[in-house]
């Protein structure tokens, strides 16, 4: 037993902790004899600091004492979970026993050699033209979602958790949806949309609620991750694991960080903040010995949309790319809002192509990228000198850009395969000719092009 000395937020300051060990879990013992568990966050001689993962209300200095159960934070895993509604810590939350376990793993997972890793080539059909069409997602790849407050995130993350699947393979894609310090009505619409779904029972849900303990908040991903690896490279699953909300995370981070009375960094935020998130974004991928895949997809609400913001900045150092959704997209109509000009996939070129999508993808993205670009520029100009000094070609650039937003991206509720998104790519560039299309290559413009522009005079 250990004496406490301090309760500060959700930590202890523990006297007499020669025996702990950094990143032990201990009980803590209450006045009442109640017991809750905790984790040592830092050893300094005879004193450590233990985070209580059940958060430390009703909890004083007097008659309080901390036991040692002597090894590393762990949980269980195994297929059981398949179907099922958990806690931030893995503890269900839909009424049911607890999961049986086939095996313990530790929460903070296990270091992977970078020399048994794959590299990532293999395509993930979300059902968002303005994903799998402009910046595809491939298995094993790490690719967050950057929005806004206000913007449809938590919706377009959970049709992508209902409808990710892998074209031409009877695997089916298994999701880990995570989602930390959400309201009881985003938690609702969550279990009500996983429920709805004819792929629920192959989904895992873990909910971190706004009320939930701030500490927990910060096991919610690596729960999810220690569940997702060992269902990727020991049962050989596809795997798809989904945060929401990443700024949460920090946000619980960083009032820990103060509770601990350490010195901020940008914003107040942890120096160590890069390195934290990188132990989480780093634990996806495809490893040798391992026909499956650990593939993830973070949402991250961009404080005040600021995207040079500590939290997205460094997410992006991290990750492979970002998907974003904007506001002017939504105040236009555009359903989902994404933005794709901003957006990028960096692994996209080892996802597309003959044998994966098809031969055309890679010149089709290409090409549509350049004709919006430069309608997005032309609508620029019309803020300037109006429409009325625009030209002929201005204005066909001008209505592509549109019908661009309204029927690629704004695909509504509907859910398009990688070749309905590809034919609808070339059905919008139908409005050129052939020899205006030099991004992409002469064979495919004859295969695919149908032309409909009228001749200039």
């Amino acid at each position: 037993m250990r004496d406490v000395r301090r309760v500060a937020g959700p930590l202890l300051l523990v006297e007499g902790a020669d025996s702990l060990a950094f990143g032990e879990v201990v009980t803590v013992v209450t006045d009442d004899g109640s017991e809750r568990d905790g984790q040592v966050l830092e050893v300094d001689r005879s004193r450590a600091v233990v985070q209580v993962l059940g958060g430390t209300e009703g909890i004083g200095r007097a008659n309080v004492a901390v036991r040692a159960r002597f090894r590393a934070a762990v949980t269980g895993v195994g297929t059981d979970v398949l179907g099922r509604v958990l806690d931030g810590a893995g503890r269900p939350r839909d009424g049911r026993p607890e999961p049986t376990a086939e095996a313990y793993r530790p929460v903070n997972g296990l270091p992977l050699n970078p020399v048994a890793r794959i590299h990532p080539d293999q395509f993930i059909e979300t059902g968002f033209s303005a994903i799998d069409g402009l910046n595809t997602l491939v298995r094993g790849q790490k690719l967050p979602v950057f929005t806004a407050a206000g913007l449809p995130a938590a919706e377009v993350a959970a049709r992508i958790a209902t409808q990710a699947r892998v074209p031409g393979e009877s695997d089916e894609v298994v999701v880990v949806f995570a989602a930390m310090g959400v309201t009881r009505r985003e938690a609702d619409f969550f279990r009500d949309q996983f429920a709805a779904s004819a792929s629920g029972h192959r989904n895992v849900l873990l909910l971190n609620l706004a009320n939930d303990p701030t500490i927990e908040r910060l096991f919610t991903p690596r729960v999810a991750l220690t569940l997702a690896e060992y269902l990727a490279f020991e049962k050989h699953l596809h795997v798809l694991v989904i945060l929401t909300d990443v700024t949460a995370y920090c946000e619980a981070l960083r009032e820990i960080a103060a509770a601990r009375e350490e010195m901020p960094g940008r914003r107040g935020y942890p120096g160590y903040m890069y390195t934290d998130l990188a132990s989480l974004f780093e634990r996806a991928g495809r490893v040798h010995g391992s026909t499956g895949s650990l593939t993830q997809l973070s949402v991250l609400t961009m404080p005040d949309g600021d995207i040079t913001h500590p939290i997205p900045d460094l997410t992006g150092y991290i990750t492979e790319g970002q998907v974003v959704l904007s506001r002017d997209m939504a105040g236009r109509g555009v359903d989902p809002p994404f933005d794709v000009l901003p957006s990028l996939s960096r692994l996209m070129n080892a996802g597309v192509g003959e044998g994966r999508t098809r031969a055309d993808h890679r010149g089709l993205a290409d090409q549509l990228y350049a004709c919006y670009a430069r309608g997005v520029e032309v609508r620029r100009l019309v803020s300037i000198v109006g429409e009325s000094g625009l030209t002929a070609e201005d204005r066909r650039i001008l209505a592509f850009a549109g019908r661009f937003e309204e029927e690629f991206v704004g695909q509504g509720e509907a859910r398009r395969t990688i070749t309905q998104t590809l034919d609808l790519g070339w059905e919008l560039l139908s409005e050129f000719e052939p020899g205006e299309l030099g991004r992409v290559g002469a064979e495919h413009v004859a295969r695919h092009h149908r032309t409909t522009a009228r001749s200039q005079p």
